[in-house]
């Protein structure tokens, strides 16, 4: 007589994803941060207005004037002779309707503004905002 059962104790085929799952969420909150952290784009100090919300979608081109003068597309540093041909290219692949954000330093030379805005007026860019601060009162 034989004391032992015949089963097999093989290995267990399970995989336990609890820890998969936490990677996930780990991963959701990176992408989430570093994302929100993207739109701000370059860093500037916006000049102040009275408050005016205008609802733009969050990937919205931005263009960003710096206050030596340099321009910035989102990120990606433009020259002002490149800027047109830049932007012309990307309404042509939105479709002809291209909304942009327009963010100037507060202590930026006026002249820089205007040479962004001509441009923008020449292709033409019907869809623009200019992002400012609210006053403190």
């Amino acid at each position: 007589m034989r004391r032992f059962s015949k089963k097999s104790h093989g290995a267990v085929a399970d995989i336990n994803i609890t820890p998969l799952l936490d990677l996930a969420w780990v991963l959701l909150v990176i992408f989430i941060i570093t994302t929100t952290a993207m739109v701000q784009g370059i860093e500037l100090k916006l000049p102040e207005s009275t408050p005016h919300e205008t609802d733009m979608e969050s990937n919205t081109p931005t263009l960003s004037v710096k206050k030596n003068g340099d321009v910035y597309m989102d990120e990606e540093k433009v020259k002002l002779s490149e800027l047109e041909k830049l932007i012309r290219d990307l309404k042509a692949a939105k479709g002809g309707k291209l909304p942009l954000v327009l963010r100037g330093d507060a202590g930026v030379e006026y002249k820089h503004v205007v040479a962004v805005l001509d441009i923008l007026q020449r292709i033409p860019v019907e869809d623009l905002a200019i992002a400012t601060k609210p006053i403190n009162e």
